[in-house]
Parts: C-alpha cells; sequence; structure tokens
C-alpha cells in the first residue's frame, strides 16, 4: 500500500463523496463485494460526479467525454450488507483530458481506489478543454 499516495486514502479530501448501499447479487461465493461490483460501484459516482458538473449540462451539441482509462486497485474486502462510500475528486487536468481519482470505504476503511482518465472529443478528435470545463475541474480537485 506504500505506492499510493497518503492523501488518497482519506475520504475528507475529496470533494464529493455520497453513499451507496450494496446488494446481495454484488457478493461473490466467498462472501465478499466481487471485482465486477467495485467497478460498477465506482462508476456509478463517476457518472453522477460527470453529470453534475454544470459545463457538461451547457456542452456543444458534439462534445463528449469518454473513457480512456480505468484502473482499480483493491485494498481490502468489501462486505454485503453494510454500505460504502464512494469519494470522487479530480487528480489531474490535462489539455483534453482529465483524470478522476476515487476511493471506496467501508466502516470508516479504505478498501479501494480507482482513477480513470476521460478525453473531450468533438467530431472523434480529442479537442482541449473548455475554460469553463477547467474552471469547474479544478474546484473538484482532490486536497491533501
Amino acid at each position: 500500500m506504500s505506492r499510493h499516495d497518503p492523501a488518497r486514502l482519506i475520504a475528507e479530501n475529496y470533494p464529493h463523496r455520497m453513499e451507496v448501499q450494496t446488494r446481495f447479487q454484488d457478493m461473490d461465493v466467498m462472501g465478499h463485494l466481487n471485482n465486477v461490483a467495485y467497478a460498477a460501484l465506482f462508476e456509478h459516482a463517476r457518472v453522477l460526479f460527470n453529470r453534475s458538473m454544470r459545463p457538461w449540462k451547457e456542452r456543444p451539441e458534439a462534445e463528449r467525454s469518454v473513457l480512456g482509462r480505468v484502473e482499480i486497485d483493491y485494498l481490502a474486502e468489501g462486505r454485503y450488507p453494510h454500505p460504502v462510500e464512494v469519494c470522487t475528486a479530480i487528480g489531474r487536468i490535462g489539455n483534453s483530458s482529465y483524470t478522476i481519482v476515487q476511493a471506496m470505504f467501508q466502516k470508516g476503511e479504505c478498501i479501494a481506489l480507482s482513477e480513470s482518465v476521460s478525453v473531450v472529443r468533438t467530431h472523434g478528435e480529442a479537442k482541449p478543454l473548455r475554460a469553463e470545463v477547467v474552471a469547474a475541474l479544478n474546484a473538484s480537485l482532490i486536497k491533501g
């Protein structure tokens, strides 16, 4: 776990936090949350985070933010029926892409980290981020 930035393991460093109830179907045969459940929980929070950003609601019609990469590090076992808290922030802002960093907590313990890269495209080509998008992303940077 030493390879992870310690700031990523603190829920309060993320400006966007949401509790999500785990489901019976999220369990594997050992009673743990399975790897697909972790991915779906991170995706759910990431999609809601992106949808909440005002500049995306008022974007040019052809502009799209597409997922370019997703990485998940499993740090501990998650268990049903306990809810999880999924925390989301911006980790890096590039010219035409941005990195979303996330952490999942259960009973106060960080059980997983995720990092994803979204690329802004217009008519199939990467395009520079608009100034209002950069401003919104800057407002959601991870602390620490």
